[in-house]
Protein backbone atom coordinates (compact mmCIF):
# COMPACT_ATOMS: atom_id res chain seq x y z
CA UNK A 1 0.00 0.00 0.00
CA UNK A 2 1.29 3.45 -0.86
CA UNK A 3 1.50 5.77 2.12
CA UNK A 4 1.47 9.53 2.33
CA UNK A 5 3.94 10.68 4.98
CA UNK A 6 3.23 13.92 6.82
CA UNK A 7 5.47 15.64 9.35
CA UNK A 8 3.65 16.53 12.56
CA UNK A 9 4.87 19.70 14.21
CA UNK A 10 3.44 22.78 15.93
CA UNK A 11 3.04 24.81 12.74
CA UNK A 12 -0.35 25.99 11.51
CA UNK A 13 0.36 24.69 8.02
CA UNK A 14 0.78 21.17 9.36
CA UNK A 15 -3.01 20.90 9.66
CA UNK A 16 -3.52 21.43 5.92
CA UNK A 17 -0.81 18.92 5.08
CA UNK A 18 -2.52 16.34 7.29
CA UNK A 19 -5.94 17.07 5.78
CA UNK A 20 -4.55 16.80 2.26
CA UNK A 21 -2.77 13.51 2.96
CA UNK A 22 -5.86 11.98 4.57
CA UNK A 23 -8.16 13.06 1.73
CA UNK A 24 -5.76 11.76 -0.94
CA UNK A 25 -5.26 8.49 0.93
CA UNK A 26 -9.02 8.00 1.28
CA UNK A 27 -9.61 8.62 -2.43
CA UNK A 28 -6.68 6.52 -3.65
CA UNK A 29 -6.84 3.59 -1.23
CA UNK A 30 -3.58 4.60 0.43
CA UNK A 31 -2.47 5.10 3.98
CA UNK A 32 -1.13 7.94 6.09
CA UNK A 33 2.01 7.82 8.16
CA UNK A 34 2.55 10.73 10.53
CA UNK A 35 6.14 11.39 11.51
CA UNK A 36 7.03 13.49 14.54
CA UNK A 37 10.66 14.38 15.18
CA UNK A 38 11.86 15.39 18.62
CA UNK A 39 14.89 17.66 18.11
CA UNK A 40 17.94 16.87 20.26
CA UNK A 41 18.34 20.42 21.60
CA UNK A 42 15.29 19.90 23.80
CA UNK A 43 17.30 17.54 26.01
CA UNK A 44 20.59 19.32 26.65
CA UNK A 45 20.05 19.14 30.39
CA UNK A 46 20.99 16.72 33.11
CA UNK A 47 20.19 13.17 32.15
CA UNK A 48 17.20 12.77 34.47
CA UNK A 49 15.64 16.07 33.43
CA UNK A 50 16.26 15.25 29.77
CA UNK A 51 14.48 11.91 30.15
CA UNK A 52 11.47 13.59 31.73
CA UNK A 53 11.38 16.23 28.99
CA UNK A 54 11.66 13.54 26.30
CA UNK A 55 8.72 11.64 27.80
CA UNK A 56 6.64 14.83 28.03
CA UNK A 57 7.41 15.59 24.37
CA UNK A 58 6.25 12.08 23.41
CA UNK A 59 3.04 12.50 25.40
CA UNK A 60 2.32 15.83 23.63
CA UNK A 61 2.95 14.24 20.25
CA UNK A 62 0.65 11.31 20.98
CA UNK A 63 -2.10 13.67 22.20
CA UNK A 64 -1.87 15.74 19.00
CA UNK A 65 -1.78 12.60 16.89
CA UNK A 66 -4.91 11.20 18.55
CA UNK A 67 -6.89 14.33 17.62
CA UNK A 68 -5.85 14.06 13.97
CA UNK A 69 -6.26 10.27 13.93
CA UNK A 70 -9.84 10.52 15.18
CA UNK A 71 -10.68 13.00 12.42
CA UNK A 72 -9.05 10.75 9.79
CA UNK A 73 -10.93 7.68 10.99
CA UNK A 74 -14.29 9.44 11.38
CA UNK A 75 -14.24 11.68 8.29
CA UNK A 76 -11.96 9.95 5.81
CA UNK A 77 -12.02 6.29 6.84
CA UNK A 78 -8.22 6.25 7.11
CA UNK A 79 -6.30 4.66 9.99
CA UNK A 80 -3.02 6.59 10.31
CA UNK A 81 0.16 5.36 11.93
CA UNK A 82 2.46 7.42 14.14
CA UNK A 83 6.24 7.27 14.04
CA UNK A 84 8.29 9.24 16.59
CA UNK A 85 11.98 9.76 15.95
CA UNK A 86 14.62 11.79 17.74
CA UNK A 87 17.24 13.89 16.00
CA UNK A 88 17.51 16.66 13.43
CA UNK A 89 14.27 16.86 11.41
CA UNK A 90 15.57 16.64 7.82
CA UNK A 91 17.92 13.67 8.36
CA UNK A 92 15.21 11.86 10.34
CA UNK A 93 12.63 12.47 7.58
CA UNK A 94 15.05 11.13 4.97
CA UNK A 95 15.90 8.12 7.15
CA UNK A 96 12.22 7.26 7.60
CA UNK A 97 11.65 7.46 3.84
CA UNK A 98 14.61 5.12 3.26
CA UNK A 99 13.45 2.66 5.94
CA UNK A 100 9.82 2.40 4.83
CA UNK A 101 9.47 1.42 1.16
CA UNK A 102 5.67 1.89 1.31
CA UNK A 103 6.03 5.67 1.66
CA UNK A 104 5.18 7.03 -1.77
CA UNK A 105 4.75 10.78 -1.21
CA UNK A 106 6.02 13.25 1.37
CA UNK A 107 3.38 15.88 2.15
CA UNK A 108 4.53 19.17 3.67
CA UNK A 109 2.59 22.29 4.59
CA UNK A 110 3.95 25.61 3.39
CA UNK A 111 3.92 28.56 5.77
CA UNK A 112 2.19 31.75 4.72
CA UNK A 113 4.35 34.39 6.37
CA UNK A 114 6.88 36.62 4.63
CA UNK A 115 9.84 34.54 5.85
CA UNK A 116 9.09 31.84 3.30
CA UNK A 117 7.43 28.43 3.24
CA UNK A 118 9.21 27.14 6.36
CA UNK A 119 12.46 25.37 7.11
CA UNK A 120 11.38 21.86 6.12
CA UNK A 121 9.97 22.92 2.75
CA UNK A 122 13.03 25.06 2.06
CA UNK A 123 15.59 22.40 3.03
CA UNK A 124 13.85 19.43 1.44
CA UNK A 125 13.01 21.21 -1.81
CA UNK A 126 16.72 21.96 -2.30
CA UNK A 127 17.30 18.20 -2.42
CA UNK A 128 14.06 17.30 -4.21
CA UNK A 129 15.87 16.11 -7.33
CA UNK A 130 17.69 13.38 -5.43
CA UNK A 131 14.86 12.20 -3.18
CA UNK A 132 13.46 8.73 -3.84
CA UNK A 133 9.85 10.00 -3.69
CA UNK A 134 7.99 13.16 -4.75
CA UNK A 135 7.13 15.98 -2.37
CA UNK A 136 3.72 17.59 -2.32
CA UNK A 137 3.71 21.08 -0.80
CA UNK A 138 0.29 22.16 0.45
CA UNK A 139 -0.29 25.92 0.87
CA UNK A 140 -1.00 26.69 4.50
CA UNK A 141 -3.88 29.05 3.78
CA UNK A 142 -6.05 26.79 1.61
CA UNK A 143 -9.59 26.43 2.91
CA UNK A 144 -11.06 23.03 3.78
CA UNK A 145 -13.43 23.42 0.83
CA UNK A 146 -10.58 24.10 -1.59
CA UNK A 147 -8.62 21.13 -0.23
CA UNK A 148 -11.63 18.90 -0.81
CA UNK A 149 -12.02 20.23 -4.35
CA UNK A 150 -8.42 19.53 -5.34
CA UNK A 151 -8.03 16.13 -3.70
Amino acid sequence: MRKFMVVLDDSRECLNAIRFAAMRAAKSGGGVEILAVIPPEEFNHWIGVGDIMREEARERIVAHFEVFAKWMRDRQGVEPTLIIREGEPVPEILAQIQEDPEIGILVLGAGTDKKGPGPLVTQLSKNAGSLPIPITVVPGDLSKERLEAIT
